[in-house]
Order: C-alpha cells, then sequence, then structure tokens
C-alpha cells in the first residue's frame, strides 16, 4: 500500500477519488459485511470529494498503522461518541468552503444503537447535510464481542452468555421519526439495491441514514462464504426488511419476503452464536409477522 497523508481535514479532487475507499491488503477478516459494505460504497461514490468518519469500531482499526491507511479517502477517527457531531462539523466547513464534499460516517451498531446515539439524534434533528452508515454486525465486535442493543434475541456474548433475553432497537424506526430526508435498509447480497439506494443517499442534501446488516464470521460464527446467504436467510424471514423512507411519512417496501420459516430455521442453524434453548422460533416468528404488520401499515398509507 503507498503512504497516504492522513490530512484527514483536505478534500480530493476527482483524480485522487480513482482509488476504491477501501484498498486491498487491508486486515479486515474474511467474509467481513461490512467489506462488502464498503466496496458497494466506493462504487456507488465513484469519483465524488468524500471525507469519511469512523469511530472506535471494527471499521477504524481497518486503516492500519501510520503512517499507510487501507482506506483511499480522508478519514477522521473519532471517538465512539462524537462520529455524527464530527461530520456534522466538517459538512459545515465543506458549505462555507462552498465545495461539493460529501461527508459519510461509517459506524458500527455499538457508536450507532447505543453510544453515538446521542450525536446521531442530534446530528438528525439539525438535518446537517452528512450521510450516516451503519454496519450492523449485531456485536461489538471490537472489544471482545459484548453485547449491544441491535444484538438479536437469543444470541450468545460474552455479556449474555445464556443467550440475549430481548429483541434488538428497530434503529430504523427511530431515524424515520426524526423526518430526515431518507432513510433505507440495504441488501448487501443485492449489488443492485445497495447501489441504487447509496447513489440516492450521496445524491440527497440534508441528513441520511442506510442500515446494512453486516455478518461477522467471528462474532456470530459462522462461515466466511455464508455471510451473504444468512443475508438473503434474514430478508426471506422477515428478521431483515428491505425498505426506504423519505421525509419520515413515505414508506416504500422494496423486497416482500415470504415469511418462510424454512429460511428462519436455516439462518440460526448455520450460526453458533445462539444457542438452543434460547431460541423460541415460534415467538420469533411471531414477533417478525408483528413487525411486518406495522411495516406494511405504513407503506400502505402512501399507496
Amino acid at each position: 500500500m503507498k503512504e497516504q497523508p492522513l490530512l484527514c481535514g483536505l478534500a480530493q479532487s476527482a483524480d485522487d477519488r480513482a482509488e476504491p475507499i477501501l484498498r486491498s491488503g487491508n486486515s479486515n477478516c474474511g467474509g467481513c459485511g461490512m467489506s462488502n459494505g464498503l466496496n458497494m460504497l466506493s462504487r456507488a461514490a465513484g469519483t465524488r470529494n468524500v471525507q469519511v468518519v469512523i469511530p472506535a469500531c471494527c471499521g477504524i482499526v481497518t486503516a492500519g498503522q501510520y503512517p499507510y491507511s487501507a482506506f483511499g479517502a480522508p478519514v477522521v477517527a473519532s471517538t465512539f461518541a462524537s462520529s455524527a457531531a464530527v461530520a456534522s462539523g466538517l459538512a459545515q466547513i465543506a458549505k462555507i468552503n462552498g465545495d461539493d464534499t460529501r461527508v459519510i460516517c461509517w459506524a458500527g451498531d455499538g457508536g450507532t444503537y447505543d453510544i453515538g446515539m446521542a450525536t446521531l439524534s442530534a446530528a438528525a434533528e439539525r438535518n446537517e447535510d452528512v450521510l450516516y452508515i451503519c454496519y450492523d454486525n449485531e456485536i461489538y465486535g471490537n472489544t471482545g464481542g459484548q453485547r449491544s442493543s441491535a444484538t438479536p434475541i437469543g444470541a450468545t456474548t460474552t455479556t449474555t452468555p445464556a443467550g440475549k433475553d430481548i429483541d434488538k432497537k428497530d434503529v430504523m424506526g427511530i431515524m424515520a421519526a426524526h423526518r430526515i430526508p431518507y432513510c433505507a435498509s440495504v441488501s448487501i447480497a443485492d449489488p443492485a439495491d445497495g447501489h441504487r439506494k447509496m447513489q440516492r443517499a450521496l445524491d440527497t442534501e440534508g441528513f441520511r441514514f442506510l442500515h446494512l446488516l453486516s455478518p461477522c464470521p467471528t462474532g456470530w460464527k459462522s462461515e466466511p462464504a455464508e455471510g451473504i446467504d444468512l443475508v438473503r436467510l434474514a430478508i426471506r424471514s422477515g428478521l431483515y426488511p428491505i425498505y426506504e423512507v423519505v421525509n419520515g411519512f413515505d414508506y416504500t417496501i422494496n423486497e416482500t419476503p415470504d415469511l418462510s420459516r424454512a429460511a428462519l430455521e436455516k439462518y440460526f442453524s448455520l450460526q453458533g452464536r445462539f444457542r438452543k434453548n434460547a431460541i423460541n422460533l415460534d415467538q420469533i416468528q411471531a414477533m417478525v409477522q408483528r413487525n411486518w404488520d406495522r411495516l406494511k401499515l405504513h407503506a400502505e398509507v402512501n399507496s
């Protein structure tokens, strides 16, 4: 990898952005869903001028050791709680300078659902011109595998060894309630879906939020080659709804699942993080059905 000066506050020229946001030779784990998401983002960004803010998470470890970087874009490493606040400042500076830089937060679920929720909510309420992307691997993957509020029911972590007893937080519902210009869930198993939504988010002014289910073979105790299949199973079973919301009210469901019991069973069976005695498939399927009934009601209001 070539030497990368860490002048993270500087915008890039289109020529500089010929490099991908995530360079080859990085140290990410095999099968990492975050890597898939970064490659999707890189293709969508094209030659746009971008600056990226990454809080404490696996994403910032990706950069490697100074003076080299696995990122082909300027990156600011923020504290766990402040990525949206740092990005807000960068976006304001870009506005003052009159340039076309797009400021992006790239954060895990710990820095989004939990520790970073206050600054995330504040930036959304102010409608800062920031694209916030959460790659959700459903645990604190960089600090030993503790439970976050994105961890699903029944999952074992270092802090829930018997399995988590409550379901994950509805972060998409929370962000839609802020009535931001655009928020969407993105399937890394569907490149066309990811490309369209990321391009739309990059082109939209104001605060935007994208949510990516991001398989983590280490934390999920799954095979690296099965990550994309796990996302497909999560979508087909209804565990991971694929939809988008404009201005907090206009809901569009992009993929309607068949709520397959077989897909649900296979999803759990392919991951060693779920204890059989902590999983009640009837309860989970009923919860999925309730969530989908509510989501369909939102979408029907707009039809």
